[in-house]
């Protein structure tokens, strides 16, 4: 997988994340990214992860995946 290839795959899980997971618990944003990334085959480290979560219940709005993720 290519590293651009990888960042959409990410992104395509915030996304889905961030549009129904909108009021939730860290743990949850980050349970449910953590099983986005299984299903398209990324692996996340606890620190992406974290900063993806953070981001997703800081902004409430479009999270931008490569520069969370400084990819």
């Amino acid at each position: 997988m290519t590293d651009q290839n990888r960042i959409e795959a990410i992104q395509a899980v915030v996304d889905r994340v961030t549009s129904w997971q909108d009021g939730a618990t860290e743990g949850t944003v980050a349970e449910e990214l953590r099983k986005g990334a299984d299903e398209v085959g990324v692996d996340l480290s606890d620190d992406d992860v974290r900063k993806l979560a953070d981001a997703i219940e800081d902004e409430h709005a479009t999270v931008d995946a490569q520069a969370v993720l400084g990819a």
